[in-house]
C-alpha cells in the first residue's frame, strides 16, 4: 500500500504561528522526508463556505493568500500537490454518498463540531453543511487514499469519525476505502499554541494571533501585550513559569543559538526559567528576547512571501496544476466507490447485460 498524506486549511484569513508550529512546519518536514509516495495539501474553500456562505468574497480573497503562505513556508509543488477543494467535484459527490452512513445525532456528539458550533454561536441555527463537516472531511481524506492525516489535537474526533464512516462503507459495500491514521506534532506544546492573551488557542476569528507576515514592529507590539504572571508585579517578585505565555512560546521557538546570540548571560532556557521563578528577572527582558526569536522565525517567511507576490503567475499555475492532478486522483476513487455501490451504470456493459437478462 502506498503511503499518502492529505491535510489542509480553511482560507478564511492569513496564516499565523499556530498554523506554522501545529502543521506547516511538520508538513515541510514530512514532504522532505521522502517517506511518502504522494502528498496532498488542500485549500478547503468549500468547507470555509459552510459558515461564511454570506461572504464568498472573503474566501475568494484568501485562497491565493493561503497558497502564498504554503510556498513561503517551504512547501514544494514538485513534492506536494496543492489544490483548491471546490475545484474537485468528486469530493462533493463522495460527501453525498457518505452522508447515508452517519446519523445527525452522531454528528451532534462530535466534540469538535460541538465546540465549533458554540464558538460560532450557531446554537439552534446550524447550517447543515457545517454540521456535515466530518462527512466532507472523510470525503477529502478517502478521495486521495490518505494513509496519514496531520492534525491538531482538536481535530482528532473528526478523524475518528472518518474512520467510522470508512468502516461502515467497507462493511456494507466491501473493502473499498483506505483507513487513515492521524499524525500529531512531536512537540506536545506545539499542538495547541496559546493566543497572545493566554485565554484561547490562536484564532483568526478572535484576532489574537501573530501572523506569518507580521512586520517586526507588529511582532514587537503583540509580544509586549502577551499574558505573563499577573502576580509578578515587581522585578524582585518570584514569577510563575507554568501558564506564562511568553515561556510557552520560548519553549517552542527558542534554540541554544538564540541564547548565544541574544541572551548570552544564560546558557539555556532552563536557566532563564529558574531565574524568573526565583525573582529578579522582569517581564520586559524575557519579552524582548522572545521578540528577537520570533522575528528570526517570521522574517524569512515574510520576505519569501513578498518575493512570490512579484511572481503571482507562478503561484496561480501551481494551483492550476495541483487541481488537475487532484481531480485525476479523486476521480479514480469516485469510480471505485460507485462501482462498489453498484451505481456505475454506464462505465461498462454490465448494466445493459443485466437488463437484457432480466427481460429476456
Amino acid at each position: 500500500m502506498q503511503k499518502i498524506i492529505l491535510t489542509g486549511d480553511r482560507p478564511t484569513g492569513k496564516l499565523h504561528l499556530g498554523h506554522y508550529v501545529g502543521s506547516l512546519k511538520n508538513r515541510v518536514k514530512l514532504q522532505d522526508s521522502n517517506e511518502f509516495d504522494e502528498v496532498y495539501l488542500m485549500i478547503a474553500d468549500s468547507q470555509a463556505l459552510t459558515d461564511n456562505f454570506d461572504n464568498p468574497q472573503k474566501i475568494r480573497d484568501n485562497v491565493l493568500e493561503v497558497a502564498l503562505f504554503y510556498l513561503a513556508c517551504g512547501i514544494d509543488p514538485k513534492k506536494t500537490t496543492i489544490f483548491i477543494q471546490s475545484q474537485v467535484p468528486a469530493l462533493t459527490e463522495l460527501t453525498f454518498y457518505y452522508m447515508n452512513l452517519v446519523t445527525v445525532a452522531r454528528l451532534m456528539r462530535n466534540p469538535t463540531v460541538k465546540s465549533e458550533i458554540k464558538l460560532r454561536g450557531f446554537e439552534e441555527s446550524i447550517p447543515s453543511g457545517f454540521l456535515n463537516y466530518p462527512v466532507s472531511q472523510t470525503a477529502d481524506i478517502t478521495a486521495f487514499d490518505a494513509t496519514l492525516v496531520p492534525v491538531g489535537e482538536d481535530q482528532l474526533p473528526m478523524l475518528e469519525q472518518a474512520k467510522e464512516i470508512v468502516h461502515s462503507f467497507n462493511r456494507i459495500y466491501g473493502e473499498t476505502l483506505v483507513e487513515p491514521n492521524s499524525y500529531l506534532p512531536e512537540n506536545a506544546l506545539a499542538r495547541r499554541l496559546p493566543s497572545i492573551d493566554g485565554k484561547n488557542k490562536m484564532s483568526k476569528s478572535l484576532g489574537n494571533c501573530i501572523y506569518l507576515d507580521d512586520s517586526d514592529e507588529e511582532i514587537s507590539k503583540k509580544v509586549m501585550q502577551m499574558y505573563t504572571d499577573p502576580n509578578h508585579i515587581k522585578v524582585s517578585d518570584p514569577g510563575k513559569v507554568e501558564g506564562n505565555v511568553v515561556f510557552t512560546y520560548l519553549d517552542i521557538f527558542s534554540t541554544p543559538e538564540d541564547f548565544q546570540k541574544y541572551l548570552p548571560e544564560y546558557h539555556n532556557l532552563d536557566e532563564l526559567k529558574e531565574h524568573y521563578a526565583q525573582g529578579g528577572l522582569g517581564d520586559v527582558v524575557i519579552k524582548k528576547f522572545l521578540i528577537k526569536v520570533l522575528i528570526d522565525v517570521i522574517k524569512p517567511i515574510r520576505e519569501r512571501k513578498e518575493e512570490l507576490i512579484k511572481n503571482i503567475d507562478y503561484v496561480y499555475k501551481v494551483l492550476e496544476d495541483g487541481v488537475k492532478k487532484a481531480n485525476e486522483k479523486a476521480n479514480k476513487t469516485l469510480k471505485r466507490v460507485k462501482s462498489a455501490m453498484k451505481i456505475d451504470y454506464f462505465d461498462d456493459n454490465k448494466f445493459l447485460e443485466e437488463i437484457k437478462n432480466k427481460f429476456n
